[in-house]
């Protein structure tokens, strides 16, 4: 179906191929096929073994699993029953986030948990806002357009189907989006809150245009999820099942295809045949456990994300591989990314509430691409957040403020609305990902991460603080705080056209081992100034098409090297 149709009949018609919609229970959140699920022994080859239940693995299992693979996932997690687990509390949803002991380091040491790492069956699409834009075409080719980070080794035409068949299978709603490859969404943007109303009154008297959206929450209904009740806990996890995570909107059709997940499976070893160089499957770890079990596959697929993914490469050593898998060119962990992520708050004499709404209610992508004029490389975007009151209380403290003055702060919450940014901070060979010396309770080296901001990722923060600051003064707020923070997390496994600077080739298959492929956000060579979720999906359901096609298998260099030579600029 066309854009025009898709934009025309918003709503009206829902994917194909998949489900997972209809197969959800209006009575009960729990993952629908959890009990019944295929079982398969471990004995058995399967097709493919999957490391990871998030948005890149739960999204290739669906999509596979519809061509009538054998498909097992281990994911570190549990399965999450969300009427018992997913509480409307900040502090009580920790359990969804990835808190396991890592170490980190460089001179700016970015904090890793709640905002980039999730553990369970969903991933941390459980405890993500909800926003959902699109990489921009300029994205994969910085350094032809603009001598910085690296072209990818696919083009946006490449992801474009995927990005439409993600889209409506979330679904996401948004106006229609002006930036970047101009698209239509599947459905309609939600209402604006007042405090939405007053940041972006703000923004267009600095001249910036705002546009609702996009999300991936439901507004209507969609098959048997439920429009959004706009209760605020977004980032606790959905419990009414409005917001779209691979829980909802792909499992649920993997299970009823035969897909099995084994939750509380920790992966621990890719095994490799020395004689042949393939993978042979996974060895893993279950929760309780003392013994290693070994799952048998035709082709392996880790989508552990940032720092998992290579954590598990670089501890599964061969004879073949004594640096682990993916790593003779010491490529594995590398050019891993960050965004900066500040956040302004305003506050004005009547209640705002900004709770009550999806955190990114509007956003703009005006500042995304480079402008010679500002000094620096590459750019941001902007977007509303809704920090709930624990988070509220952190901004508050890292202003400054303690006592008697925090407390006041506290009681005033209502009257407060946050804007932040997303910044494209750009990949270094530095900022890495490797093995600690110390262990955790598997035996397994701990992942360490080292990051370091460039000038031009300083620059870059910088002038977009102070775009927050101007849209908060102009829509007449009383007080202004900000706060420095960062998110998300992409690469350390890059994919690109040769073994000396990437770790993947353009078809996401490790150079070194002819069956092993990566399915996460691990493989971006550069981050974009979008949350990269929907990136990850879209890049997960190309790989899928290609696997089934066995296009992904291709032995032939020109296909494995993909449209053009990745480059790496030099340091800004």
């Amino acid at each position: 179906m066309g854009t025009f149709w898709r934009g025309l009949l918003k709503g009206a018609v829902g994917p194909r191929d998949n489900d997972s919609r209809y197969l959800l229970d209006v009575h009960s959140r729990d993952l629908p096929g959890e009990k019944t699920m295929r079982r398969y022994a471990e004995s058995d080859q399967v097709d493919l073994v999957i490391v990871g239940a998030g948005a890149g693995g739960s999204v290739l299992a669906q999509r596979l699993a519809r061509h009538g693979w054998r498909v097992v996932i281990l994911e570190a997690g549990p399965f999450w029953h969300p009427d018992d687990d997913w509480v409307s509390d900040e502090a009580g949803s920790h359990p969804l986030y990835w808190t396991q002991k890592r170490i980190i380091g460089g001179a700016d040491p970015i904090e890793l948990g709640k905002n980039n790492s999730g553990r369970g069956v969903g991933g941390s699409m459980v405890h993500y806002a909800g926003y959902t834009p699109r990489f921009h075409p300029s994205d994969l080719s910085t350094y032809t357009d603009d001598g910085v980070g690296a072209d990818w080794p696919i083009s946006y035409e490449d992801l474009r189907p995927h990005y439409e068949r993600v889209e409506a299978e979330l679904p996401v709603a948004g106006q229609n989006w002006p930036w970047g490859y101009p698209h239509r969404y599947p459905f309609s943007p939600h209402p604006v809150s007042g405090a939405a109303a007053k940041l972006r009154e703000g923004a267009l008297r600095c001249g910036i245009e705002m546009r609702i959206g996009p999300v991936g929450i439901v507004n209507g209904t969609f098959g048997n999820r439920p429009h959004c009740i706009y209760r605020g806990y977004c980032l606790q996890g959905c419990k009414v099942n409005a917001k779209a995570s691979p829980y909802v909107t792909h499992l649920p059709d993997a299970l009823a295809h035969g897909v099995e997940i084994r939750a509380n499976c920790m992966a621990l070893h890719v095994e490799i045949d020395d004689a042949t160089g393939r993978a042979r499957g996974v060895s893993y770890r279950a929760e309780g456990e003392q013994v290693n079990r070994f799952q048998r596959a035709a082709f392996v697929a880790v989508a552990g994300y940032s720092i998992e993914t290579p954590r598990l490469l670089l501890a599964s050593t061969s004879r073949r591989h004594p640096h682990g898998l993916g790593n003779n060119e010491d490529q594995v962990g590398r050019y891993i990314m960050v965004q900066g992520a500040a956040q302004s708050a305003g506050r004005w004499p009547e209640e705002v509430r900004m709770y009550k709404a999806p955190p990114p209610e509007i956003s703009s992508e005006q500042f995304y691409e480079t402008d010679p004029r500002r000094g620096f490389a590459r750019g941001f975007s902007i977007q509303t957040v809704s920090p709930l009151p624990i988070g509220w209380a952190e901004h508050v403290l890292a202003d400054g403020h303690w006592g008697r003055a925090l407390r006041e702060y506290m009681r005033d919450y209502n009257h407060w609305a946050t804007i932040g940014v997303l910044n494209e901070l750009l990949p270094h060979p530095d900022n890495r990902v490797s093995l600690a010396d110390e262990t955790d309770r598997y035996g397994q080296p701990v992942a360490r991460m080292d990051y370091t901001l460039s000038d031009n990722d300083k620059a870059n923060m910088a002038y977009s603080t102070q775009v927050l600051t101007n849209i908060l003064h102009a829509a007449e707020a009383q007080d202004v705080l900000t706060i420095q923070r960062f998110a998300h997390l992409i690469g350390g496994a890059r994919m690109g056209s040769s073994p000396q600077t990437s770790v993947v080739d353009a078809n996401q298959r490790v150079w070194e081992v002819p069956n092993l492929f990566i399915a996460d956000g691990s493989v971006c060579p550069t981050q974009g100034a979008a949350n990269p979720a929907l990136t990850i999906m879209a890049l997960a359901s190309r790989l899928a098409q290609r696997m089934a096609s066995g296009a992904a298998m291709e032995s032939d260099p020109a296909a494995r090297v993909g449209r053009i030579r990745a480059m790496t600029a030099s340091r800004p």
